[in-house]
């Protein structure tokens, strides 16, 4: 048996049109290290690349998701640069700035689920949870503050109340709590939330990926600049999906009463 790295690392897995893309540091609660954070950096950027790939799972491997940055191994970086770094060539995992991907990404989270754990789930766009996880955003307890996202998409999807709650309290709650708050949208048995967050996955990937990547595009626009920019793009969008090759197979279909079979063209 082959030397596990000290620093970790990101599994990654293609099955059919999906990528399954594992934080893998179980020895240490998943805890991540800026190696893992740049693997995890090319594992989006591969599936925003492959037009084959249509939909990324992001998991932990063990029995945790992760415990969020390993800060030893972060804070001379930190203290230089603020937090962990965003560049515009390869997709940020929290979709905060720069690249962000094109596909829909499902993550399944169990146990624990820490600060940057948080807010890699947030960054995606969908959560299936197990219910025995344990969630806390706890950086004020370090010195610091979260700069990953949760800070916004805390407030955006569980409104400002929830969200001073527990940024400012600091507690540790639990998936139903995270599902009453909106940060997950599905609570399963623990050692189950791979499975179903797979399930979704094929869901998804079986429709067409052209429209489900300006759906995921549409809405993206609308969070970040409104109704008014949102509807805008309404018709250039709606005429290039008219025109495709998989709306020709959607309508062909419906006619011919079967199951489609899209090629993203």
């Amino acid at each position: 048996m082959s030397e596990r790295d000290p620093e970790g690392q990101i599994s990654v897995e293609q099955r059919g049109h999906l990528l399954l893309i594992g934080i893998d540091r179980p020895e240490k609660r998943n805890g991540l290290t800026p190696q893992m954070w740049d693997q995890l950096r090319d594992a989006y950027t591969r599936l925003d690349d492959e037009e084959e790939l249509r939909v990324g799972i992001l998991f932990g491997h063990g029995e945790h998701f992760t415990a969020g940055l390993d800060l030893p191994k972060w804070h001379e970086r930190m203290k230089a640069a603020g937090s962990a770094p965003r560049e515009s060539s390869r997709v940020d995992p929290t979709g905060l700035t720069g690249r962000t991907c094109r596909k829909p990404i499902v993550v399944a989270v169990r146990g624990i689920t820490f600060t940057a754990g948080i807010e890699y789930m947030l960054g995606a766009d969908i959560v299936v949870a197990a219910d025995d996880c344990r969630f806390s955003q706890l950086e004020p307890k370090r010195g610091i503050m979260a700069t990953g996202g949760a800070t916004i998409r805390f407030v955006e999807r569980g409104g400002w109340g929830n969200a001073m709650y527990h940024l400012l309290v600091v507690d540790e709650f639990d998936a139903a709590e995270a599902l009453r708050c909106g940060l997950v949208q599905e609570v399963v048995p623990a050692g189950t939330e791979l499975d179903r967050a797979i399930e979704l996955s094929e869901k998804i990937a079986a429709l067409a990926p052209m429209a489900i990547q300006a759906t995921k595009a549409s809405s993206r626009l609308y969070a970040l600049k409104g109704q008014e920019a949102a509807v805008s793009e309404f018709q250039d969008t709606q005429r290039k999906l008219a025109n495709s090759e998989d709306a020709t197979e959607g309508v062909a279909s419906f006619v011919e009463r079967r199951d489609p079979i899209f090629k993203g063209r």
